[in-house]
């Protein structure tokens, strides 16, 4: 009997249980007899080569092969049977969508744009992908011979993670997000859809589509994730208060008022005197913050008084602030006629010696 099961069997064709998981089987027997029964399932296609050319594919149900039923069939038959037996390599190639495949990896040191700190990033997720032409995926990937079970799987990690890879950094920089808003999720839909598009001119020419990406997350360690909490913090309160320099006679002032705090937990045994010891150093905090304060403003310069012009007696000669009468000699001050210069014509002060116009000596 064991003839007869070994007869149905090679009279029956199609891919055994174990490797329903597999993207690509390929059955082990070249020579299969003519009149056999050929079964595709509703999730896969089969591919026919003969001598390296795709002959056919078939899609799902059960097909007799018989060149009356499949025309093809009679360029694969072998002669030398008399006609009993075609020839040639059959590939069953699942085109379901293939679910949770992980891939994870750095993506290196990218800058933050809103604090300028390079921080190592990283990402993981998962992708799902599918055959759509399955005779590129076998002459461009996978080969004639027997597949390696990882080789598609693994080969579509190395391809996602690459293009991830660019594709967060470049849109980072050029679109400046903020690395903490974009390991938050905020900008998960925005990244998801540049890097399906950018994935599609890597997978295309090989039969294959990725067409949607899962739990996919761009993280960075804790450390940096808390620098980066810590800077953005401290640009707020710089903001908040105009510039580096007030933010410094800000963070003086909140000096001194946690100074003035301390004093009033720390002070007194009793409740009145604890009291009494926190209104006081409450007040001793505001009192310092203030002086510092005031202490860093510019001091106006002080206000000079204006000078009293200066007539010439001529009784005395004295220089004396102008009036009716002399403050030196007492003699009565006589308006001083207007003298000109005799070289320039300049006009010349009771007391000038010199004209100021030309330097001719009066």
């Amino acid at each position: 009997m064991d003839w007869l099961k070994r007869g149905v069997g090679e009279m029956m064709i199609a891919r055994p249980d174990d490797a329903k998981p597999l993207v690509v089987w390929k059955h082990p027997d070249p020579t299969i007899p003519m009149k056999s029964q050929l079964t595709v399932e509703s999730d896969e296609k089969c591919v026919f080569f003969r001598d390296g050319k795709v002959v056919a594919t078939l899609g799902p149900g059960r097909h007799t092969l018989d060149t009356a039923n499949l025309p093809f069939l009679s360029n694969l038959v072998d002669s030398f049977t008399g006609g009993r037996v075609f020839i040639a390599e059959v590939f069953f190639v699942n085109v379901r969508e293939h679910v949770s495949n992980k891939f994870g990896g750095r993506i290196g040191n990218v800058e933050d744009p809103k604090s300028g700190v390079p921080v190592e990033t990283m990402v993981h997720g998962e992708f799902a992908f599918r055959v759509v032409d399955p005779a590129a995926l076998i002459t461009g990937l996978v080969g004639m011979g027997r597949s390696d079970p990882e080789q598609v799987p693994g080969w579509m990690k190395e391809q996602v993670l690459k293009v991830v890879r660019d594709r967060v950094a470049e849109l980072v920089v050029k679109n400046r997000w903020p690395l903490l808003d974009v390991t938050s999720g905020a900008y998960t839909e925005e990244i998801e859809a540049d890097v399906l598009a950018g994935l599609g001119q890597h997978v295309t020419s090989y039969g294959l589509a990725i067409p949607r990406l899962g739990n996919f997350v761009v993280a960075i360690a804790e450390g940096d994730s808390a620098n980066l909490k810590k800077l953005y913090t401290d640009a707020a309160y710089l903001r908040t208060v105009g510039g580096v320099d007030s933010f410094q006679k800000f963070a003086a002032g909140k000096a001194m008022l946690g100074a003035g705090e301390g004093m009033a937990k720390g002070g007194g045994g009793g409740e009145g005197g604890g009291g009494l010891l926190g209104g006081a150093g409450l007040g001793v905090g505001l009192g310092l913050a203030q002086q510092m304060l005031q202490s860093q403003r510019p001091s106006a310069p002080e206000a000079s008084a204006p000078s009293t012009p200066k007539v010439t007696c001529g009784a005395c000669g004295s220089s004396v602030s102008p009036g009716k009468f002399c403050s030196a000699c007492g003699k009565e001050l006589a308006s001083a006629p207007n003298a000109f210069c005799a070289g320039c014509g300049a006009s010349l002060t009771p007391d000038a010696r010199f004209c100021g116009g030309c330097g001719r000596k009066r």
